[in-house]
């Protein structure tokens, strides 16, 4: 009984870390979109 218990903890912990993981990759690149925008429009000649 306790080992499907103890599979299941560490399968979830798992599975959030992975959250929290992919989450800061998407805050990653929309920084750096952002920051590749504001380039752009600072240099735009026309």
């Amino acid at each position: 009984m306790i080992a499907p218990l103890l599979t299941l903890a560490i399968v979830a912990g798992f599975l959030l870390q992975g959250c929290s993981t992919t989450a800061g990759i998407g805050r990653d690149v929309s920084a750096g979109a952002d920051a590749i925008t504001e380039s752009a429009t600072a240099n735009k000649t026309y």
